[in-house]
Formats: structure tokens, sequence, C-alpha cells
């Protein structure tokens, strides 16, 4: 039996845009996300969130189901539009209202509420008039946004996380164009992770010294990166793992630890990258309670001569190739989830024992994982035990770690429900829960029901014989 300590927090998670619909009901006007969706050819079957998981109005359903599995924690994101419409003039009551519900309703049942303040969904506006993460001053904007909720919201919410993956928004957002604004650049990515950064030190100054004396939570942040174990054992290689590891999590994960950029991303990347003020440095350093980390699979990393004609083909998760030259591969041998993503906890482990070295072993929360695959129902039944094998193995990668000294606190799966999986549209499906897109109606598959009597017994045995951890 792996037991884990007894106050880990066993949760789940979702966001905003991918659940809740109601694009355009009271009040909440249009984000990045919804532009990108409606723009033919940017999304898989030009899919959109329109509707999604119709949390909105179904969010005592959901909770309920939450209950039932006896879920300690649920991580979900605010909506900016639909509490700013236009992400910087009047509060949308009806927003506030609505959020104000569900950590309510939460709150009835004993689920302690995680609240991410931004996952993607810039409000339009923003986006069209003012430059959105391009503009420094959206830091003043985010941390205008966020006071409303730490103002509204605060008195029963004690775990904020500003931003989920601002690496997504740089590098998919602004470099590889798949993900809203959709915009393609070797520049803008250094630039818009600027303002990320200055946002959410700003932000986070605003709850330090206004909100967190007399609501006594937690702030972070949250960042996502995927293991890299060097090609072979040579000097270059390991070099070159290292080396994606700092371009892909230091370059969020530093400025917070230690007050700037990697040195090798310095170098490499030169003027391109923004230098901090010293009032930037003071806002930023030492900025977050926590290590929040997403965190997925993993890939190997091996050196290559900049003069090589190699193309880094890896979707997604390779960054900038030409400031880098690290090729990323996978092992055949690996078995891989419909997201073609290698299913790796040994790398789960190798990660967030880095992490703990590298910045002095902070408190570490996995405030996601999990995996996509193709689920059926059938009679009733979703039966992912692929799913359920997914998170025994990494919860069993986390609590060697844990055994290793690394302060990981809790753990929550990717998602709550199948839902929006931004430009694949529907055709992806992560959550615990299968949705019915036709009716809208919910089952607890397999992985739910398996996860219900983890967090029951605070641990479990592990069967599969042969696994590496």
């Amino acid at each position: 039996m792996l037991k884990f300590p007894a106050d880990f927090i066993w949760g789940s998670a979702t966001s905003s845009h991918q659940i809740e619909g109601a694009a355009l009901e009271d009040g909440r006007a249009w984000s990045i996300w919804d532009a990108h969706a409606h723009t033919p050819g940017r999304t898989k079957n030009n899919e959109n969130a329109d509707i999604a998981c119709d949390h909105y109005h179904r969010y005592k359903e959901d909770v309920k189901l939450m209950a039932d599995m006896g879920l300690k924690a649920y991580r979900f994101s605010i909506s900016w539009s639909r509490i700013q419409p236009d992400g910087q003039g009047k509060v949308n009551v009806k927003g506030i209202e609505f959020y104000s519900n569900l950590i309510d309703e939460l709150l009835k049942y004993g689920i302690t509420p995680w609240v991410t303040l931004y996952h993607w969904d810039l409000p339009l506006a923003l986006h069209t008039e003012k430059d959105g993460w391009l503009n420094p001053e959206i830091a003043n904007w985010f941390a205008a946004y966020a006071g409303i909720c730490f103002e509204h919201f605060g008195d029963r919410v004690k775990h904020w996380i500003t931003l989920n993956e601002p690496w997504v928004v740089s590098i998919l957002g602004y470099s590889q164009g798949v993900f809203a604004p959709g915009r393609k650049s070797k520049n803008e990515p250094y630039q818009v992770a600027h303002q990320l950064l200055r946002a959410h030190g700003k932000a986070v100054q605003l709850y330090r010294t206004k909100y967190q004396p007399t609501q006594a939570g937690q702030i972070g942040i949250t960042n996502n990166c995927d293991w890299r174990e060097p090609l072979t054992d040579s000097t270059v290689d390991t070099e070159a793992a290292q080396r994606s590891l700092e371009f892909f999590l230091g370059w969020f994960a530093d400025p917070i630890y230690f007050g700037d950029y990697p040195q090798v991303m310095k170098d490499r990347v030169g003027d391109r990258l923004p230098k901090f003020t010293e009032e930037d440095t003071a806002m930023i350093k030492g900025s977050s309670d926590f290590f929040g980390l997403n965190h997925y699979t993993g890939l190997y990393a091996a050196d290559v001569d900049p003069n090589a004609d190699v193309k880094n083909e890896v979707y997604g998760n390779g960054g900038i190739f030409e400031d880098q030259y690290v090729q990323l591969t996978a092992d055949p041998s690996w078995k891989l989830t419909t997201m073609n993503w290698a299913i790796l906890p040994w790398g789960c482990r190798k990660l967030i024992e880095w992490i703990s070295n590298r910045y002095d072993n902070p408190p570490l929360y996995i405030t996601e994982n999990g995996c996509a695959l193709d689920d059926q129902l059938i009679n009733g039944n979703v039966n992912d035990t692929v799913r359920q094998e997914y998170i025994e193995s990494y919860l069993a990668a986390c609590h060697k770690a844990i055994e290793n000294g690394v302060n990981l606190k809790g753990y929550f799966v990717w998602s709550f429900m199948d839902n929006f999986e931004w430009a694949l549209g529907y055709s992806k499906r992560f959550g615990i829960h299968y949705v019915n897109y036709d009716t809208l109606e919910r089952t607890p598959k397999k992985s739910a029901l398996w996860f219900a009597e983890v967090i029951k017994n605070g641990g479990f045995t592990f069967s599969q014989k042969g696994i590496e951890i």
C-alpha cells in the first residue's frame, strides 16, 4: 500500500473556457478564444465552446459528482470577460454571482476551491484595442481584475493561482499560432512572457499587501513542463536536456525564484529577451507561495549542431528550435495517449526532483496530470483502464519522489470531465467523467471510481509490475 501524507490534497481541475459555455449570457463578452474558435480553420471541425459542457447552468450537478467521489479540492478558472467584459471597466455583477454561487456550492460539500485567475481566455477587447499581452500596461489591468476577484471571493478562497501555463500562451499563442490569438513570431513570445511575469508579480504584490494579511490565503503560479531525458550520456546531450528544461520551465520559474531569466536564455536569445527593471525584479522574485506544476509526458533530448539541417518535428512542446538547438524524440517502445504523448511516470519523478533540487524544495502541487484516450460509453460504463493505470503509475512515481524528500503536497487530475480541448475541439477526451456532447449527460468513468477509492484510503496498492517509476 502506497500511503500518502494525511494532509495530501486530492483534487481535480478544469478551466472556464473549456467547460462553462454560456458564451454570451449574463453580460459575458468574447475572449480571444471565442474569436479564435469562430475563425474557420482554427479548430478541428470548426468546433467552439459556445455551449461546451454547459457547466454554467449545470454547476450544481457537477459539484454533486465531485462530492460523490470524495474530491477534497477542485481547481477551476475564472473567465476574465465574465467578470469584466472588456477587461478593464465595469464589473459584471452576474459574473460575480456565478462564481460566488459555485464557491458556496463547493464549500457546502467540504470541497476546497483552488482558483486560477487566468487560463488563456483574455477579454477580446484587450487584445484588439490594446494589443493584449504585448502591452506593458496589461500588468496593471490584470492586477485590477485580480483585485476584483480577491475582493469578492477571498473571504472563502484561500488558494489562488495567477496564471496557467504562461509557456503555452507565449509559444502556442504567439510563436506557433495554433492557439489564440494565433500569431507567429520569433520575437513576440519573449515579449508576451515578460508581460505575463510582470502581471503575475503585480497581482501577487496586490494580494500580499492588501488582502493576504486578513484573508490568510496562499497565492502562486502554475507552469507546465515535460521531462527531458538526455538521449545519450554524452556531455552535449546532458547539457541539451538541461538547456531544454531551462528554456521550458526555467524561463518562467527562474525569475520567480532567482530574479532573472536563465543565463543560457540570455546568452542565446540576446536582445530579443527583455530585461527586468529593478522594480520588476523586486515584484517578481519570491512571488509564489508554492510551485504549481502541470505535467503529462517527456521526450529524449539531444544536442544539435547549429549548422546541421535538422528540424524539430515534435508537436507543441519544443519551443523556438533555433534558440535552443535541441532535438526531441520519442522511444518507439513508449506507450502513447491519443495526444501522441508518451506515458512516462519516471519522467514525472525526475522532473519534480529536478524542481526540488533547483528551487530549494518548495511546497509543490501537481495542478494537472492526466491523459487523453479514445473513451467509449458502453452500457452506461466507460472502462478507461489505461487512464486508471496512467494515474496510478504517475502517483506511484510521486510517492517515490516524496520518499526521496520532494515536498509534494497535492495532486489534481486533469480533467474532471471531458471538455473543449482548444484547437482540437471535442476530439480528445481527458476527463474522468464522460460527457455525451449531444445530451450533456455526465457519467463517471472507471478512473473516477478508482480515484475515489484512492482518496478514501489516502493511497493505493500499486498493481503494475515491471513499470519504471
